[in-house]
């Protein structure tokens, strides 16, 4: 009799933490890039609202600068600071500039340092 092959438990805590940091980039980059495109037409929505009714736009204003959409807020300025700082990275990479393996781990370790600081700059600002 044949035995039937039962599906691979992934631990994914585990996984993550032995992937390389260009993987945890290459990851990221992706998830900021989704997480952008998902967010286009709630803010077009909101824009657009805010345009046509000042009524809207004043109800609004005053959810907008709630704890909870500030937070909302800096996630966003993480997703395009980390998808604009890889982007760029990927850009050289493409153009065979930095792809050794020790300057592969370096840049990506810059692109999340420079990411987080420009968010963290970026979010002071907004709180």
């Amino acid at each position: 009799m044949e035995q039937q092959q039962r599906p691979k438990y992934l631990d994914l805590p585990k996984l993550g933490s032995k992937m390389s940091i260009t993987a945890k980039v290459s990851i990221l980059h992706r998830a900021s890039g989704v997480l952008m495109f998902l967010a286009i037409p709630f803010v077009l929505y909101l824009f657009h609202k805010s345009l046509t009714s000042a009524e809207f736009y004043s109800s609004s204003y005053n959810v907008a600068t709630c704890a909870f959409m500030k937070v909302v807020y800096i996630v966003l300025i993480w997703a395009i600071m980390h998808h604009m700082c890889a982007g760029v990275r990927f850009l050289f990479l493409d153009m065979h500039k930095g792809i050794e393996k020790g300057t592969a781990q370096k840049t990506a370790r810059w692109v999340m340092v420079v990411s987080l600081l420009l968010t963290v700059f970026l979010g002071v600002l907004i709180w």
